[in-house]
């Protein structure tokens, strides 16, 4: 018996989650179906989809979330096959590493388009399915890298940084129609890809230090506060930023 909140308003809710193939997604996408919800997601990552669809019951579709056209026609494809949804979790994202003197005007666009742009137009694209149903949840995933002293990053802080300023201007537009808009920031999360390229010896002792909880962050943690914030749980819950980072902030 799990320890953990169920949510019966989650149940048979039609929920879409981008870059759900892998880490967070990936557990975003396994705890919404725990819950009954029907899931769809979308991702690069043909095999891990796959796989994940299977063990899950999900709703795969490969869309590279950085062509918007693509993935403004999956998104109404997997509406057509799972219902129409009234919940987006956009969390497609790529954290590699740049140095600010490298970055070129294609590569500022690329990475906006992959960290940025998708959150606002998978938005535009449910907001219609959602003021049909009366409201829904939108949630955006922000980064600790926006408050934080980390370097290497400036690309992707910044599209981090404006991604909490999309969820407050989001959430006043559609408030009138029921659509809540919130953010969730999380701390240094022990994905896979995290613990391969970056989280070494160095690593562990700054978390240890500058964290108030000495345990790690796993996805679940953050996927716990996406349920909520899906759930009717949440429903006077809207235009704010919920840090998930164990006490770093």
């Amino acid at each position: 018996m799990t320890a953990y909140a169920s949510y019966p308003s989650l149940r048979g809710r039609s929920v879409l989650v981008s870059g759900g193939a892998t880490g967070l997604g990936a557990e975003f996408v396994s705890q919404f179906a725990a819950q009954g919800a029907s899931v769809a997601f979308v991702d690069v990552q043909d095999a891990a989809g796959e796989a994940l669809a299977a063990e899950t019951g999900a709703v795969f579709r490969r869309v590279d979330v950085s062509d918007l056209e693509a993935y403004a026609a999956a998104i109404a494809d997997l509406a057509a096959a799972t219902g129409p949804f009234t919940v987006l979790v956009n969390n497609a994202a790529n954290d590699a590493r740049h140095r600010s003197a490298e970055v070129t005007p294609a590569f500022w666009d690329e990475r906006m388009r992959v960290n940025l742009d998708h959150h606002f137009f998978a938005t535009q694209a449910v907001v219609p399915m959602m003021r049909a149903a009366g409201g829904g949840s939108v949630i955006n995933l922000g980064s600790i890298s926006t408050h934080i002293k980390l370097r290497d990053l400036v690309v992707y802080r910044t599209a981090k940084a404006a991604i909490e300023g999309l969820t407050r201007a989001l959430a006043q537009e559609l408030g009138p129609d029921g659509i809540r808009v919130n953010c969730i920031v999380p701390g240094w999360v022990m994905t896979a890809r995290q613990l391969e390229h970056w989280v070494d010896a160095e690593a562990e002792a700054t978390i240890e230090r500058e964290q108030a909880l000495s345990r790690r962050l796993v996805p679940a943690d953050v996927a716990r506060m996406a349920l909520w914030l899906a759930a009717d749980d949440s429903a006077a819950c809207t235009a704010q930023s919920w840090v998930v980072d164990g006490g770093w902030m």
